[in-house]
């Protein structure tokens, strides 16, 4: 009797689980053991092996947009049409120096955008042309003033950027961890000792602490125009910030920041003839803008910041302040 009843208790149970693995189907099959998600990949130095962590695209709405002087239609006269002003911090410079008969297409920005999401921050520039090989041979930066102070915080520089695809060959990130850029009076040539610039490179080509920091890549619709996008968690995770863009030759140096407190106007020269230290000498082949507010609303007070112009009412007139922004009361 107690082995009928044992036999038929395990056979109960094996039918049990039998049903059971049916219901569940089969626990080797691929369409059970496939992942809900894809697993995080580890931390690495590689920049190859970081390629599915970089953004994929730009977010749907742009923060803000600034135009630049386009330099070409004066090449052959050597000079620019605008943009310029030395004592301020702002260059319009695409020529060779001494004799200005090098007109840098490559180098000279006419136009770029700012977008933020919850993760990454991105800058279009788009240059006026191209080298006469078609590639794009400059060092072009981006510059965060996250307090809005118009000293700057962050540097990011993407040099040679030939793929349509993300990469991080050629970028760094460049941070001034003692507060020194822009020396006694931020983005105003000043004739106070300079400081040393951006002169903690945090990431390098895919290494440091956030290796994923930062990348680049050449819009597969326009040669003419670069991506940079940077991680908010390498630059301290803001919720804003001002930003201005640059390109410059390979000697585009961090440590010189801001340009114009580590040399004179007279050293620097100038691409306008009226003014009597025309040509150009020491500060050539470089270009950058204005910068735009990325998440936030400027109230005029900020240094640096593209002009802006807030129309509460269509008919009020608005006029210039200090900082170069218009606002209407």
């Amino acid at each position: 009797m107690k082995t009928r009843i044992s036999n038929r208790f395990f056979l109960m149970v094996s039918l049990l689980i039998i049903v059971s693995l049916a219901c569940q189907g089969n626990p080797f099959s691929k369409e059970a053991s496939a992942p809900t998600s894809e697993p995080a990949l580890p931390a690495t130095d590689s920049a190859a092996s970081q390629s599915d962590l970089a953004p994929i695209s730009l977010p749907n709405e742009r923060a803000n947009q600034a135009g630049d002087p386009d330099s070409s239609p004066y090449a052959t006269k050597k000079l620019v049409s605008g943009g310029e002003k030395f004592v301020r911090g702002l260059y319009e410079r695409p020529y060779n120096a001494d004799t200005m008969d090098t007109y840098f297409p490559y180098l000279d920005i006419i136009d770029t955008q700012g977008f933020k999401d919850d993760t990454w921050g991105f800058a279009t520039i788009t240059l006026s042309g191209l080298d006469a090989s078609g590639k794009l041979p400059g060092t072009y930066g981006v510059e965060l003033d996250l307090n809005k102070d118009g000293r700057g915080e962050w540097l990011i520089l993407a040099s040679n950027p030939a793929s349509s695809d993300w990469t991080t060959q050629g970028v760094q990130a460049w941070n001034d961890a003692n507060g020194d850029v822009g020396g006694s009076i931020p983005m105003t040539a000043d004739e106070t000792a300079p400081g040393d610039g951006y002169e903690a490179l945090v990431f390098d080509q895919g290494t440091g602490a956030n290796t994923d920091g930062a990348r680049v890549r050449v819009t597969a619709n326009d040669s003419k125009t670069i991506v940079i996008g940077f991680k908010l968690s390498l630059i301290g995770d803001p919720d804003s910030f001002a930003m201005g863009v640059w390109a410059g030759d390979a000697s585009l140096n961090p440590s010189l920041f801001d340009l114009n407190d580590h040399m004179t106007h007279i050293d620097a020269g100038s691409p306008l003839p009226d003014l009597y230290v025309y040509p150009l000498k020491q500060l050539a082949e470089i270009d950058n803008t204005c910068r735009m507010a990325i998440g936030f609303f400027p109230t005029g007070n900020e240094p640096g910041l593209c002009e802006t112009v807030i129309h509460e009412d269509p008919g009020v007139v608005c006029g210039p302040n200090v900082a170069g922004a218009l606002l209407c009361p």
